[in-house]
């Protein structure tokens, strides 16, 4: 029997742990992972190997098929938030097969199509954990920091963090869904009302995501945007209507219209000219990484009863939830595509801005 058709047949599972657990009777054995690595701060990826010795526990091995580009990825690559450790091979938007399973894993088996996104594993066992907000908690790991991520031909992580992908979810264009999408996600599922309006700051990478899940949660949404030539692409990814974010007057003629305003961009803006186009008790919400501190007027805040906010990706059941809504109505992001070893130009292109809106590095 191949190890493809392992998860279908009726004893398929327990054989392949039984398989494993007698694999690794006779001692640890190594497997070579080859990816692209940085081996300093902004440095040029090249080819680094590393072995990793058999799943343990709960470990899932993914064979990497695809690896969405983040810019997070970019981030970590040049150390801006002084996190990373080299050799550093990036990468959270993994798209693959299982090719390993530890002893202790109950609910994939060998050839299932999984994603992995920014956390590899968490403790489980923390308030967060135990409440199903995996995303917050103290102890849980990044695909990428400490650890080898997707830019490779395998990457391990814990059962609990690998999702398996629902039918009618592409693999080749899925993996930014495991981080953007996510990201954009959640506060359309905790605050948006489908009545409401949403209006989406940014229409790049995350931008052009929430506006297909906030025009399919049923929302009257609206794109804030300064460039001329994103006006139609926004139409047609889900914006009812367009607002030019540098026009002052046109802030001032939205006073007061929106339920939920998400702001994907990682500049600083007038947040208080946002805070005016917000109704009584709406949101601003953050998604973006602002490295700045908040510019907020108290007064909006305090007599609108306004809030302002942000969240982190995703906890494993958003996740889950968000690929069903996504296949549901065919929400995809909008990707290019490059080998993996081409991910030195990849990553050139996503730099100089012009990347329309996701990158794919297939292997």
């Amino acid at each position: 029997m191949g190890e493809g058709a392992s998860a279908d047949w009726p004893y398929g599972r327990k054989l392949v742990r039984w398989l494993h657990i007698k694999r690794s009777e006779g001692g640890p054995r190594m497997v070579t992972v080859t990816g692209m690595a940085a081996m300093e701060a902004g440095g040029t990826l090249r080819q680094h190997s590393f072995d990793l010795s058999d799943a343990t526990g709960t470990e899932v091995d993914i064979t990497v098929e695809h690896c969405g580009i983040c810019h997070s990825d970019v981030s970590m690559i040049d150390n801006e938030w002084g996190a990373s450790a080299y050799p550093l091979i990036a990468g959270h938007e993994v798209i693959g097969r299982v090719a390993a399973v530890g002893p202790a894993v109950s609910g994939l088996a060998l050839g299932d199509l999984v994603g992995l996104g920014w956390h590899s594993g968490y403790c489980l066992t923390c308030d967060e954990c135990m409440t199903g907000h995996h995303n917050t908690c103290a102890q849980a790991a990044p695909t990428i920091i400490g650890r080898h991520g997707g830019f490779a031909d395998r990457v391990r992580a814990q059962e609990a963090s690998v999702i398996k992908l629902p039918d009618g979810i592409d693999p080749a264009t899925a993996g930014p869904l495991l981080c953007g999408g996510v990201t954009v996600f959640t506060p359309i599922r905790n605050f948006a009302i489908p009545t409401g309006r949403i209006g989406v700051i940014g229409i790049g990478g995350l931008g052009h995501l929430a506006l297909q899940f906030a025009r399919a949660w049923g929302a009257h949404v609206t794109a804030f945007t300064s460039s001329e030539g994103k006006i139609a692409e926004a139409l047609e990814m889900g914006a009812h209507d367009t607002l030019n974010s540098r026009d002052p007057e046109a802030l001032e003629g939205a006073a007061g219209q929106f339920d939920l305003i998400l702001s994907t961009v990682n500049v600083k803006l007038d947040w208080n000219a946002y805070l005016g186009c917000l109704k009584p008790r709406g949101r601003l919400h953050l998604v973006g990484a602002v490295l700045e501190p908040l510019d907020l007027s108290a007064f909006p805040l305090v007599l609108g009863e306004k809030e302002t906010g942000g969240s982190p990706v995703g906890a494993p059941a958003t996740l889950r939830e968000m690929l069903s809504f996504a296949a549901r109505h065919g929400i995809a992001p909008v990707t290019e595509h490059y080998k993996m070893g081409d991910v030195n130009d990849a990553l050139d292109h996503l730099r100089a801005g012009k990347a329309r809106y996701r990158i794919v590095l297939d292997a």
